[in-house]
C-alpha cells in the first residue's frame, strides 16, 4: 500500500534521517555523552570538502552537476504510480485499436503532433513525460515503415533500453563512490586532528582532551555520512531508476505483443503484466475503462 500522506519519498526520507540522528544521538547521551562535543564544523568541512573534490576529479562535469541536481530527488515523490500507468495502459490500447481498425499510416497525424493528436491529447499527464511520448511516437513510425521483423524490433529497443539504464545509473554510482571514500575522509580528518593535538603536547589536559575527542568526530561522522545519509541516497535514487524502467518494459511489452498478432486488449494486458504490483492497475480497472470508450 503506498502512502500518500506528505508523499511517500518525504515520509521515507524524513523517518528515516529522525530513526538514524535519533538513536545515535540517544544511545550517545544515554551513555552519558555530551552532545555539544560532537558539533565540528571543521570536520565536516574537511571531510565533505574532500569527498565533493573527489566527485569533481571522477566524473564529468554532466554527472557532478547531475548529482547536485538528483539532490531535489530526495523529497520529489515517484510520478511512476498507479495513475500514471492507468493512463499508460489507456493510451496504448487506444493507439493499437486505431492501428488495428484503421491501418498503422492512420497513425502519422497522431505521432507527428502528440499535443495536438485527438488520442494523446486526452492524457495530459503523459504528455508531460516527454521522453516517453517520444519513446512510443519513434517506435510507431517504425512499425508504420513495416520494414522490420518483429525480434529485430525486439532487439532495437532492448538496445535503446540498455543504453538508458546505463545512462541513468551513472548517478547514483558516482553518489556510491561517494559513500565508499567517505570513512576514508574521516580517517583524514581524524589525522589532521591528531597532528594539531601533538603540537598541543605538555599544554593543559582539557585542551588535549578537546582536540583528541574532535579527531575521533572526524572519524565518526565520516563513517556516518557514509552508511547513514550518502550511501542510502544512492540506493534510493536506483530504485527511482528502476521504476523508469519499468515505464519504458511496459510499453515495449505492449508493441511486441501486437506486433506478435494480440488484439490491442491481450497486448495492453502484457503491458500490464510487467508492472510491479504497487502500482498495476487490476484487470477489472482497465476493463471498466474499456467499456466506457465501447
Amino acid at each position: 500500500m503506498r502512502i500518500e500522506w506528505f508523499g511517500e519519498s518525504r515520509v521515507n526520507i524524513v523517518l528515516g534521517i529522525v530513526v538514524v540522528i535519533g538513536c545515535i544521538l540517544g544511545g550517545f547521551v544515554m551513555h552519558g555523552g555530551n552532545v555539544l562535543a560532537l558539533f565540528q564544523p571543521n570536520e565536516v568541512l574537511i571531510i565533505g570538502g574532500a569527498a565533493f573534490g573527489a566527485m569533481i576529479i571522477s566524473n564529468p562535469l554532466s554527472i557532478t552537476f547531475g548529482v547536485i541536481k538528483s539532490a531535489g530527488a530526495l523529497l520529489t515523490p515517484s510520478k511512476y504510480t498507479k495513475v500514471l500507468y492507468l493512463n499508460l495502459l489507456n493510451l496504448m490500447y487506444d493507439l493499437l485499436n486505431k492501428a488495428r481498425r484503421e491501418g498503422l499510416m492512420a497513425m502519422e497525424a497522431d505521432i507527428d503532433d502528440p499535443a495536438a493528436s485527438p488520442i494523446f491529447s486526452q492524457y495530459p499527464e503523459l504528455l508531460k513525460h516527454e521522453e516517453g511520448i517520444e519513446f512510443i511516437c519513434d517506435y510507431l513510425r517504425i512499425m508504420i515503415s513495416g520494414s522490420m521483423a518483429t525480434h529485430e524490433l525486439e532487439a532495437l529497443i532492448d538496445q535503446e533500453l540498455e543504453a538508458h539504464h546505463q545512462e541513468t545509473a551513472q548517478i547514483p554510482n558516482a553518489i556510491s563512490k561517494v559513500a565508499d571514500g567517505l570513512p576514508g575522509f574521516g580517517i583524514v580528518a581524524a589525522v589532521l586532528g591528531i597532528v594539531i593535538t601533538m603540537g598541543k603536547l605538555g599544554g593543559p589536559p582539557d585542551q588535549l582532551g578537546h582536540s583528541v575527542a574532535a579527531a575521533l568526530v572526524g572519524t565518526l561522522l565520516g563513517i556516518l555520512f557514509a552508511y547513514g545519509f550518502v550511501g542510502p541516497f544512492s540506493a534510493y535514487l536506483e530504485h527511482k531508476n528502476r521504476d523508469e524502467a519499468r515505464f519504458y518494459e511496459c510499453i515495449k511489452a505492449c508493441f511486441i505483443a501486437s506486433m506478435n498478432g494480440m488484439p490491442p486488449q491481450l497486448a495492453v494486458e502484457f503491458g500490464r503484466k510487467v508492472l510491479f504490483h504497487s502500482v498495476r492497475p487490476t484487470f477489472a480497472e482497465l476493463e471498466e475503462q474499456y467499456r466506457g470508450k465501447r
